[in-house]
């Protein structure tokens, strides 16, 4: 202290005997009055005389700090005194700035983090004020949480890991959550939220504290989504817990509390919700982020499907649907919910059905879908609105094939089917509409029906649109081209249009045969790769033309006979070369909004010009882009290529023929194989009609036996014919002698047991009859079915043969190759040689030899390679293409 004194003198200069001391000198004796005073009042004045002026000398107060912590070591047992050293720690710690140091130039902004680093340096210091919160005084408690939040707002980082192993400190706070003072309550849930924001393991240890059941008892006291600002906080809390934390989650599921939740969000039926209080507002959003965070996509998977089945089953999907239903909901609450609903339903088909099933309540009964996608390509809604529908709509098309299925039937159905539009129809209609944002939407939305589903890109090749009155019908992917080829097509459009294009022609080549078919498609490609136009949004463009042209090489058929795949890719390599394709496509990738979209299925965006990219379409692109490049790269510029593109152009008619062969024979091995089935089942009918007819005759046998018996002994009256009775007899021969003690039988009795027994014999000969026809059908079926599968292995067999064919050829392709490589090599060392022994080039040689035959007289010899190709009545080797050749004007042939 003599030193502080001695550094405030030498700067503010000495005092006069009659002056009075500065501040700085008050703090400086308070500080050691408290340190040396034995009386505890003493001490008690100088803390609370500290406490006032530390809010206008903060730092001189500060600096004295340690005589603060000595008090909270050995007054402990004086709340007071205790009371006020925790208050002028928090005034010390404070992030904010007092308005009693605004004019002192001294005092920076983060004064209070360079208190709490000195502070916590020593971190017994924290574990004193962690100790001060089981004193239940208010006066203690309540400055004890202040001062912890301040040092959290300070050190977040620093604090957590000192609680962490500090012993029962979460238990200490958690405790405070069940204090009847409602000011400590409160103010220990602002302290909960800045203690588990972004540490795992402090949300474990609180969540295991029973803090779910503690925030939705006060949530329910506080009266639920009408409470008031605690309701938030405690919601804010839940969803600190939460989010990111797979373990929080399943303990949140098995313990129901999924199932307390779905009351919260129920509002009033038929009731406007125009009226809704903002802190309603706040509360019912704070409730949606926090089922949000049980079936966020970036969640594990197990995880997300218990979630989303405790909320389907709780009829908390119900509540939410009746939120965007109901009229008068907040814009910021309907986005809210409409994101929820999204996440809640993806993935889940149940949950999907279900929010088919929602009809919106008006005059004309439509679906919540169709009712949604009205409002996406609505131009005057707001952009984070359309935003959510269009989320919503990717989530309910995800992985459900059923609702992708549905949605391509509405397209097929013409409109005076149909009384009311459709979720189809809707989106075709704004497919081609002037509004940019709507074809984007529109085409996204259309994509995503095609996701993973090769049967739906066919089936959609068959909508046809009606263009004007007297045209004639295009289909739907020659509209989109049309539109796409159009001097005024717009940008996003365009882009919008050339991912769904992508899309559908990945793993589907029928729609890429019907897309080369259309005139001028490759056309516009080339172009479109090969523009000299600079700019982000230029080179994004270009490069979704070159993805679009990889598609139409990586899945081709060779169908198509002027756009084979080697025609295609010769193209390529002539007119916009290899390098230049292969920069167009990285672009793509390269694209900023291509890694923001690629994070999250969810849509967030800042403005209009970044919807651009999806995120289906992201990962399709990634997962392609390697597989183009090495299938267009395999196509180089040298002579093998070229030789390997001219030697497929003539082996493609028999590859062609052997793979149809294939097809065939699969075709008619599925066919044997079904036949097959149903001779097995038949046979297997027949064994058991068989032994059903086998036990009949035995049956029958018996009864036969039986009845014979009866009547060699007269019969008498008391037996039965009964065939189970007759079957429990233990043999005739016991029949008999119990009959020849009974009296002789009347004469009709005898009659009627000869003509029993007469129909029983024509029952045993016709079951005999049966039973030879069973036997000979069975002899007959097993007859056919070994030939059925001898004929099965005979074109099993002749499969293996045309495949061991097709290897054969595509081996001697590649012996030609390796012959014509090096016959090349050979050449071009002949010509070298040639040139090094006479100077002169093999041409020059031909021209000085035809020189002389004409001096001579003589004819000229023919002993150019091709001339002699030509009298050996082949053809010869092409080693290079002209480059001033046009594939396009010359057939497609290669020019040497």
């Amino acid at each position: 202290m003599n030193f502080l004194k001695s550094g405030i003198q030498s700067v503010l200069g000495s005092q006069q005997a009659n002056q009075a001391p500065s501040g700085a000198e008050t703090v400086e004796l308070l500080v050691e009055r408290v340190t040396s005073s034995t009386l505890l009042d003493d001490r008690r004045d100088a803390c609370r005389a500290l406490k006032a002026l530390s809010k206008k000398y903060r730092i001189e107060v500060g600096i004295g700090m340690s005589a603060m912590l000595q008090v909270l070591e050995q007054d402990r047992s004086d709340c007071e005194i205790i009371g006020y050293c925790l208050d002028t720690l928090c005034h010390v710690t404070t992030p904010e700035q007092f308005e009693e140091e605004q004019d002192n130039p001294n005092v920076t902004a983060n004064i209070g983090e360079q208190f709490t680093e000195i502070f916590i340096k020593k971190p017994d210091n924290v574990c004193l004020v962690l100790g001060c919160l089981e004193e239940y005084d208010f006066r203690v408690r309540w400055a004890a949480i202040k001062l912890l939040t301040n040092l959290l707002a300070n050190r977040p980082k620093d604090i957590q890991e000192i609680v962490l192993v500090s012993p029962m400190g979460v238990s200490k706070m958690m405790d405070l959550l069940i204090d009847s003072r409602e000011v400590i309550r409160n103010d220990a849930l602002l302290l909960m939220i800045q203690l588990t924001k972004g540490n795992g393991n402090i949300q474990k240890i609180v969540a295991f504290e029973n803090a779910f059941d503690r925030l939705l008892d006060v949530i329910t006291e506080e009266g639920c989504s009408d409470g008031g600002i605690v309701v938030e906080d405690c919601l804010i809390l839940m969803l600190n817990l939460l989010k990111n934390n797979p373990s929080n989650q399943q303990f949140f599921k098995e313990g129901s509390y999924i199932q307390r939740l779905a009351p919260m969000l129920e509002l009033p039926p038929e009731q406007d919700q125009t009226g809704m209080s903002p802190q309603k507002v706040s509360n019912l959003h704070c409730m949606l982020q926090v089922v949000r965070a049980l079936v966020s996509p970036s969640n594990p998977q197990q995880v997300i499907g218990s979630c989303q089945k405790a909320i389907r089953s709780s009829g908390l999907l119900a509540a939410i649907c009746n939120i965007i239903m109901a009229s008068g909901v907040p814009p910021d609450l309907l986005i809210e919910t409409i994101n929820t609903i999204a996440e809640v339903i993806r993935g889940d088909g149940q949950n999907q059905d279900y929010f088919n099933s929602v009809v919106a309540p008006c005059d004309t009964p439509l679906s919540a879908i169709v009712l949604l996608l009205m409002s996406m390509v609505n131009e005057k809604q707001p952009l984070p609105l359309r935003c959510a529908v269009l989320y919503c709509f990717q989530s309910y098309l995800y992985r459900n094939e059923g609702g992708q299925s549905s949605l391509v039937k509405t397209l097929l159905q013409s409109s005076d089917q149909t009384t009311t539009i459709t979720s189809g129809q809707l989106l075709c209609r704004n497919l081609f509409s002037t509004d940019p944002l709507s074809n984007w939407f529109s085409s996204v939305s259309l994509s995503h029906a095609l996701l993973d589903n090769p049967t739906q890109k066919e089936q959609l090749l068959r909508v046809v649109l009606a263009t004007s009155h007297n045209s004639k019908p295009v289909s739907l992917l020659e509209q989109c081209n049309q539109l796409l080829q159009q001097a005024n097509c717009k940008f996003q459009s365009k882009v919008g249009l050339l991912m769904l294009l992508s899309v559908w022609l990945a793993d589907c080549q029928l729609a890429v045969r019907t897309f080369l078919t259309i005139p001028g498609t490759i056309a516009y490609l080339t172009g479109q790769i090969s523009a000299n136009e600079h700019g982000d949004n230029e080179y994004l463009v270009q490069g979704l033309c070159a993805f679009l042209m990889g598609l139409c090489i990586q899945f081709n058929d060779n169908s198509v006979q002027e756009h084979q795949r080697e025609f295609l890719c010769q193209l390529l390599i002539k007119r916009i070369g290899l390098d230049t394709y292969n920069k167009k496509l990285g672009e793509v990738s390269k694209h900023e909004n291509y890694s923001k979209s690629a994070k999250q299925p969810q849509i967030r965006i800042a403005a209009t010009t970044d919807l651009l990219l999806d995120y289906e379409f992201c990962r399709l692109f990634k997962s392609l882009e390697s597989t183009i490049t090495k299938t267009v790269n395999g196509f180089s510029a040298g002579g093998a290529n070229i030789a390997e593109l001219t030697l497929s152009q003539e082996a493609s008619g028999l590859v062609s023929q052997y793979k149809d062969i294939i097809r065939e024979q699969d075709a008619r091995l599925q066919a044997l194989q079904q036949q097959l089935a149903q001779s097995e089942g038949r046979v297997n009918e027949l064994a058991q009609a068989l032994e059903l007819s086998r036990t009949s005759n035995a049956q029958l046998q018996d009864q036969n036996i039986l009845l014979k018996a009866q009547l060699q002994a007269g019969g008498p009256l008391g037996i039965t014919t009964d065939r189970h009775q007759s079957s429990q007899a233990s043999s005739p021969l016991h029949i008999v002698a119990t009959a020849q003690d009974t009296p002789p039988a009347d004469p009709g009795r005898v009659e009627a047991l000869e003509s029993r027994l007469s129909m029983l014999t024509f029952e045993q000969q016709t079951d005999r009859a049966k039973l030879s026809y069973y036997e000979a059908e069975n002899t007959r079926l097993l007859g056919e079915l070994d030939q059925l599968r001898s004929r099965v292995t005979k074109a099993e067999a002749h499969a293996n043969q045309s495949d061991s064919k097709l290897e054969q050829v595509r081996h001697d392709q590649e012996d030609l190759l390796e012959l014509l490589t090096d016959q090349e090599n050979k050449l071009q060392r002949y010509r070298m040689e040639l040139k090094r022994l006479t100077g002169k080039s093999f041409d020059d040689e031909d021209d000085d030899d035809d020189d002389v035959g004409d001096a001579v007289g003589e004819p000229k010899k023919k002993n150019s390679s091709s001339e002699q190709s030509h009298q050996n009545g082949t053809e010869p080797p092409r080693t290079s293409l002209d480059s001033s050749s046009n594939p396009t004007a010359s057939g497609g042939e290669f020019v040497c």
